[in-house]
């Protein structure tokens, strides 16, 4: 009996591929934030410095420069990291549980940051906190971005977090579902009995060779010795001296146990 292990082929379940289409979507969508941000920065830099120019705060921390690099720089940080994500998708549909594992890790890190900044777009946008000196107040520089922006500035980032993080948050749930645990579960080898009458397998190992030995030619008779009767009807040797073919070596006459041979015809 010949033991056979197959592993079965594992069949990606629909949690699966729907969630790495999820992640393509964040991804998506996080480059289409990041292109709004390119396109309305200079327009804010410019609120923000017009906003502090002549201000004691404007002097020493030079706000608008640095809510520029800040803007673009999170922008850019955060689309790199759901272009990570995007290509962790591809690994899960192959079933990679180090892929999985990975996106979790990172997915909740990227949800901490869209859902912060969901908030802080929610609740006030771009104030930048307690008044300082003779600064204006956080009140006054929303109005004014408010104002410089397109109408459709807030409603459209504000739509494009809610639709990433609902995307993202969705990946990460249906990477967790059983059928999805099944999924990405190592298999394990199943034994399926012989079928009757089927062959063995090979071993690898070329037949034996036949028990004759070809190219050695046959032994020769060996010649008679001098004085030693010849053995009657022994191949190979030649007849004794004065003897005939079918004669009685011995010299005895032909008795009724011992024939001899037959007479000549007349």
């Amino acid at each position: 009996m010949v033991d056979s292990h197959n592993t079965p082929a594992r069949t990606r379940p629909g949690a699966v591929t729907v969630s790495t289409y999820l992640l393509w979507l964040f991804a998506l969508m996080q480059l289409i934030g990041l292109i709004i941000t390119l396109a309305t920065v200079g327009t804010i830099s410019e609120v923000l410095d017009e906003a502090y120019r002549g201000t004691d705060a404007n002097g020493t921390q030079n706000l608008a420069d640095i809510t520029k690099m800040v803007t673009i720089g999170g922008g850019i940080f955060l689309l790199l990291l759901a272009v990570v994500l995007a290509v962790l998708g591809v690994f899960n549909n192959r079933g990679s549980n180090g892929s999985r594992i990975t996106t979790w890790v990172l997915g909740g890190i990227l949800v901490c940051c869209t859902g912060g900044g969901l908030v802080s777009g929610l609740g006030g946008g771009f104030g930048t906190g307690q008044t300082t000196g003779d600064g204006p107040s956080p009140e006054e520089i929303q109005r004014r971005l408010d104002e410089a922006l397109p109408g459709w500035f807030g409603p459209v980032t504000t739509l494009l977090s809610v639709i990433g993080l609902l995307a993202l948050l969705g990946a990460l749930i249906l990477l967790a579902l059983p059928k999805a645990n099944e999924f990405f579960r190592k298999p394990k080898q199943v034994w399926e009995p012989p079928t009757p009458g089927a062959a063995y397998p090979q071993t690898g190992q070329p037949g034996y060779p036949q028990t004759g030995q070809p190219g050695y030619p046959p032994t020769p008779g060996y010649p008679p010795t001098p004085g030693q009767p010849q053995a009657p009807d022994q191949p190979g040797y030649p007849p004794a001296p004065g003897s005939q073919p079918g004669s009685n070596p011995g010299g005895e006459p032909p008795g009724p146990d011992r024939p001899g041979p037959n007479p000549p015809a007349s």
